[in-house]
C-alpha cells in the first residue's frame, strides 16, 4: 500500500498557523513568532522551508502555540522528545526492530497493538 507523501515541515507549520489565523488574529506570523521566541523573518523562512527545523525547545513551543501534538511537531522537525529518547536508549536494538517491523503495518493494526500493550495484563 502506497502512502501519500507527508507535507514538508514548513508547509505543515504554515497550514496550522494560517488555519488558526482565519479565526483569530493572534495567529499572525509576527505574533506567533514573538510568542515562540523567534523573529518573524525566521518563522517565515521556516514556513517556506528555507531554513531547517529549529531545535526541540522551539519545536515544542510551536506545537503548543499551534495546538499540535508536540511529538508530531518534533518528528516532523526530525527530532524526538527526551522521554522517547530515554526509552529507545534503554533498549535500542529492541526498539529499532519494533519500529522497523511496524513501518509498513496498517494503522488499525498498530492501534490494536498499542491498545494491547496499554491494557495488557503482564
Amino acid at each position: 500500500m502506497q502512502r501519500s507523501a507527508a507535507p514538508s515541515f514548513g508547509t505543515h507549520v504554515r497550514a496550522l498557523r494560517e488555519a488558526r489565523a482565519v479565526e483569530d488574529s493572534r495567529f499572525s506570523l509576527r505574533q506567533v513568532a514573538a510568542r515562540c521566541g523567534v523573529t518573524p523573518a525566521y518563522l517565515s523562512r521556516l514556513e517556506r522551508d528555507e531554513s531547517p527545523p529549529p531545535g526541540a525547545e522551539v519545536l515544542v513551543k510551536l506545537a503548543h502555540e499551534l495546538q499540535e501534538d508536540p511529538d508530531v511537531m518534533l518528528a516532523m522537525g526530525g527530532k524526538i522528545s527526551d522521554d522517547l529518547r530515554a526509552a529507545i536508549l534503554a533498549r535500542p536494538r529492541l526498539f529499532a526492530d519494533l519500529i522497523r517491523a511496524l513501518r509498513d503495518t496498517p494503522e488499525h493494526a498498530v492501534l490494536r497493538i498499542l491498545r494491547e500493550v496499554r491494557d495488557g495484563d503482564w
